[in-house]
């Protein structure tokens, strides 16, 4: 299938305003996956994506990235979204594997660590060729199951965690109480923003963690925590930690509720649109941009490549095999320049450039 990015009445819009309707469109996600209206095509293989959620702006334009690949080549195109629900992730990649026979490369970011394994194994039965994005077991490495298992892909997170709590803890002055809010206890990125929020805290004993919740990268819960929060601790929060932009807006909004919306610092950890705004406007301290549109088709891409021959992943360094990819901080210093690169610009990317974006191997732990 080769189409543009289309409302749910079939009508092409523009990349922004498919974005902004994207973002409102919580709980419609069945409508809005993308499905091939043909049958799928013998020869070129299909490009799946499978991510959380389309109601979530970052998974939005993940999606949106993975649709221009697709375009790129003229392969059908099929998002899979499993809204936090690691069974039914599994089961509707199985479920595409028998459809397309196996003849279908998939881009995945697992709802949960456990997950990839059972996926990588579909994967590699049926014959199809697979990334996995930010959620993996450690000790399943994609050279294990050549040729099909092609790469891993995730960013620091301890690295950008530390950042963007040092961004808050100076925007705060470098002493006072601050809360924090977590995502999913067994997922990957949230361990290791954690760990990350842990090392700044260690360096800063002029900072009190005054409570950590876990939020499950959910503005909605993280709206309902933060009120509390406001009721419990009142003054004495001076700023507010978030491992993602989604729980991070959610804040915003409590923060909105009680008159404090830039009077009280937030990061978060995503980049998209609205935290890039939030940014700019004085009421986020920071965020990260991993640019999700880059994450959506060069995973597609680099799986491609490997199962058209462009690439031989049993000859490819280990650290393109599992690798860090490059994120930006996004303080009030840039954020008017990322803004006008990243958010008002189409991106651009080169789909031939498989690793230009590698940082270094994944460590171990």
């Amino acid at each position: 299938m080769n189409s543009p990015n289309k409302d749910i009445t079939g009508i092409p819009i523009h990349r922004r305003t498919f974005l902004r309707r994207t973002a409102g469109f919580a709980g419609a996600t069945a409508v809005l996956s993308i499905v091939p209206r043909r049958a799928f095509a013998a020869g070129t293989p299909t490009m799946v994506n499978s991510i959380r959620s389309l109601s979530n702006p970052y998974h939005a334009t993940w999606n949106q990235g993975g649709q221009a690949f697709a375009k790129s080549i003229g392969a059908d195109y099929v998002t899979l979204v499993t809204e936090g629900d690691s069974e039914k992730g599994i089961a509707d990649i199985r479920a595409i594997l028998a459809k397309t026979g196996g003849n279908m490369v998939l881009n995945v970011d697992p709802n949960d660590s456990p997950d990839a394994r059972p996926i990588v194994d579909a994967c590699v039965k049926a014959g199809a060729y697979v990334v996995t994005q930010w959620n993996k077991p450690a000790d399943l490495h994609p050279w294990d199951f050549n040729p099909n298992y092609v790469a891993h892909i995730a960013f620091d997170g301890v690295h950008y965690g530390e950042d963007t709590a040092n961004a808050l803890i100076k925007a705060i002055g470098g002493s006072g109480g601050i809360v924090a809010l977590g995502g999913i206890l067994s997922n990957t990125p949230a361990i290791e923003r954690k760990a990350g929020l842990e090392k700044a805290l260690n360096a800063n004993p002029n900072i009190k963690l005054l409570d950590f919740q876990v939020a499950n990268w959910k503005s909605t819960e993280a709206f309902n925590i933060v009120s509390a929060w406001l009721t419990r601790f009142g003054g004495d929060i001076k700023g507010i930690w978030a491992a993602n932009d989604d729980m991070a807006v959610g804040t915003l909004e409590a923060l909105r509720a009680e008159k404090l919306a830039g009077k009280v610092p937030i990061t978060g950890i995503d980049g998209i649109k609205s935290a890039i705004e939030a940014v700019r406007a004085g009421e986020f301290a920071a965020t990260v941009s991993w640019d999700p549109y880059w994450q959506g088709s060069m995973g597609l891409s680099i799986a491609y490549a490997a199962k058209t021959g462009k690439i031989d992943p049993a000859k490819e360094p280990k650290e393109h095999r599992e690798f860090y990819g490059t994120g930006v901080l996004v303080t009030k210093e840039n954020a008017d320049e990322f803004y006008k690169t990243h958010i008002e610009s189409e991106p651009k990317i080169d789909f031939n450039d498989y690793w230009g974006r590698v940082t270094g191997q994944i460590r171990q732990s």
